[in-house]
């Protein structure tokens, strides 16, 4: 079984506890590490994170849920193909959904708290564009450890099948769809369904697309990339919708301010070796349309657990649709 398919995990109970914690020990051992205390945990419904002290500082375990279980095997992959690019795992379990991390210092987020410069953010999408082009030739290998795809010619069958999903789209609930809105993004299907075609047919391969980068997923020493839990192999300019959503919501920037636009050509330059850059903007802005329906995908993904507080995200997923009718920061 992989994904969604797996029977839920109870991180609660005491016997998996200590399998995880032996396992982190054992690992961390194997580095020349020792535990010297009790692990600080944060509990999401889609993941069990642990922030382990140690004698080196803290290290960070994290328990993926089965929507989300990929990441481990997905973290691995990038450790060996982009090194540099993404945190270096002591350890990881794919089958288990289970990874060992050092600690990367403050975030991004922290930094640009102290000091708010979003020209920073060329340089990490630059870094983040590198990643994906090295990734790239070697889509089937983030296929193979789960990562899903969400490639331009899968993406109308996903979305047709997540408008069959009333539960998903929590229709006639108060956070939820519309009956009025499920039928016209029901009517919106073709146009998407073009749009997809067209993304398909300009030629930029597919590669890993993080689906939620945004400056509190990566680390401001070194900008590495993390949390890769709604990762999906895409269209790589799928990416701009919510890390340009990020800064303009950070900097309290409106749509189409040329901060956003340098943001978006630093990003584009890489490509611009093989295509024109007037080419690259237009399919970026396709590529924006159709990650929202992404979006809405991985948030259905991780929350596919009986955990109750699911509840306190599931507007997500009809969220995320509405935006396909809402203006683009482009």
């Amino acid at each position: 079984m992989t994904g969604s398919s797996l029977p839920p995990v109870d991180w609660s109970d005491p016997r998996w506890q200590a399998h995880a914690r032996d396992w982190v020990a054992g690992w961390l051992g194997r580095a020349g590490r020792r535990v010297t205390g009790p692990a600080e945990a944060r509990v999401r419904p889609w993941s069990l994170v642990w922030r382990v002290p140690t004698d080196a500082g803290p290290y960070w375990f994290k328990a993926n849920n089965a929507g989300t279980r990929f990441e481990a095997g997905l973290l691995g992959a990038l450790a060996r193909i982009a090194p540099g690019r993404v945190p270096e795992p002591v350890a990881v379990d794919a089958d288990l959904g289970w990874s060992l991390l050092p600690d990367g210092g403050e975030t991004l987020r922290d930094a640009l708290a102290r000091h708010r410069e979003p020209a920073v953010w060329e340089r990490v999408l630059t870094g983040y564009a590198a990643l994906q082009r090295a990734v790239a030739p070697r889509v089937d290998e983030m296929l193979a450890v789960g990562v899903p795809d969400h490639r331009p010619e899968a993406m109308p069958e996903l979305f047709a099948g997540l408008l069959d999903d009333p539960d998903a789209l929590l229709v006639g609930a108060p956070d939820g769809l519309t009956p009025e809105t499920l039928a016209r993004l029901r009517r919106f299907l073709p146009e998407y369904t073009e749009r997809c075609r067209r993304l398909a047919a300009t030629g930029v391969p597919a590669s890993v697309q993080h689906d939620d980068l945004h400056d509190g997923n990566v680390f401001a020493a070194d900008h590495r990339f993390f949390d890769w839990g709604d990762a999906s192999v895409a269209h790589p300019f799928g990416t701009l919708l919510v890390t340009l959503n990020s800064v303009a919501h950070s900097f309290e920037l409106p749509d189409g301010d040329p901060v956003l636009l340098r943001l978006r050509d630093a990003y584009l330059e890489p490509w611009t070796d093989r295509y024109d850059r007037a080419d690259l903007r237009e399919v970026a802005g396709l590529a924006v349309t159709v990650a929202k329906v992404s979006r809405a995908l991985s948030w259905r993904r991780a929350l596919c657990t009986p955990d109750p507080t699911r509840a306190e995200y599931a507007a997500a997923v009809p969220g995320w649709l509405g935006e396909l009718f809402e203006p683009d920061r482009l």
